[in-house]
């Protein structure tokens, strides 16, 4: 979807905080019995939302643990062609690099258990720096993988509050690490305490039992920004008093796994850059989109002059609604 330049705008700095593991896909869409050929790429939620900020323009910075190995080496160089900052990013010698594969059509099977990313921990929490950062994104991935990540997510929000940066929460339930009754409680807190809540309509209907955007609306009253995606009917963002809903881009789907990465990276990106609640969603709309086409979690874009791994994507810098 072509976009005006915004002009006069600033790039701002977002910092994303997750685990991100080594994956593997079939080069094409085929199960894994049937494949032939695989890419070995970085996939994880914030990081994945990182680079799609910094495709936009934006500086985007992914802090976490990875193993002081081959896969954990490859990751920060392919995160880093992307644009991504990773320059706080701890290398754990003593723990692996976690490892998840894309069967398509069949799921994902996971390798995580014990990864460097399952020992964060609330001291590496103290040791994160909110020193020129505009926005903070993280997701309940974190709060599951292990009980020390769980306790260094609840202190790094509490140090970005008293930090003055705002936080961008993406739910992000995860079935295979905790079951929804689990889960539900713990979700519900995070997301209370966020500035920026992202959510799938099912996945609030799962934990919460909120069956409309409107519902979990009501159920979020306090959240500044809300942000309920509906999968391929569309988004509605409630800001303020404001109610905005965009339709989703009509796609073949490739594989589903990072689109509402891509969502996320983009709506972010959207309202670094000053734009309009529509833009914010027709620019998560359009990655999803482009993302929806991949068997990656990714979008590479042209290579660019400087040290970015995209060329920017300009994004109009209309009001805040």
């Amino acid at each position: 979807m072509p976009r005006p330049d915004y002009a006069g705008a600033v790039p701002l700095t977002l910092l994303a905080i997750g685990e991100t593991m080594a994956m593997v896909t079939p080069v094409v869409a085929a199960p894994i019995a049937e494949a032939d050929a695989f890419l070995l790429d970085a996939g994880g939620a914030e990081s994945n939302v990182a680079a799609h900020v910094a495709a936009f323009g934006h500086r985007a910075v992914w802090f976490s643990r990875l193993g002081d190995d081959a896969l954990g080496r490859r990751i920060a160089r392919q995160l880093t062609a992307r644009g991504v900052d990773v320059s706080r990013v701890v290398f754990d010698g003593a723990h692996p690099t976690g490892l998840y594969v894309k069967d398509p059509g069949n799921g994902v099977l996971y390798y995580r258990r014990g990864s460097a990313a399952a020992h964060l921990d609330a001291a590496d929490a103290d040791a994160v720096s909110f020193d020129g950062i505009d926005l903070l994104h993280v997701s309940g991935i974190t709060a599951a993988i292990s009980a020390s990540a769980s306790s260094f997510l609840s202190r790094v929000l509490t140090r970005a509050r008293e930090h003055g940066v705002p936080v961008s929460f993406d739910v992000n339930h995860r079935a295979p690490l905790w079951d929804a009754a689990t889960a539900a409680p713990v979700l519900l807190e995070l997301a209370r305490t966020a500035d920026i809540v992202l959510v799938g309509r099912d996945e609030a209907e799962t934990l919460w039992g909120t069956a409309t955007a409107a519902e979990v609306r009501a159920l979020l009253p306090e959240v500044a920004e809300l942000i309920v995606k509906d999968g391929d009917i569309g988004a509605t963002a409630f800001v303020g008093d404001a109610e905005v809903f965009e339709p989703a881009l009509v796609v073949e789907v490739v594989e589903p796994v990072g689109a509402g990465d891509a969502f996320a990276g983009g709506y972010l990106a959207g309202r670094l850059s000053g734009a309009s609640v529509s833009e914010r969603l027709r620019a998560g709309h359009e990655r999803a989109a482009r993302t929806l086409q991949t068997t990656t979690d990714s979008i590479d874009e042209p290579a660019s002059t400087g040290d970015r791994g995209g060329a920017p994507v300009p994004l109009p810098g209309a009001p805040t609604v």
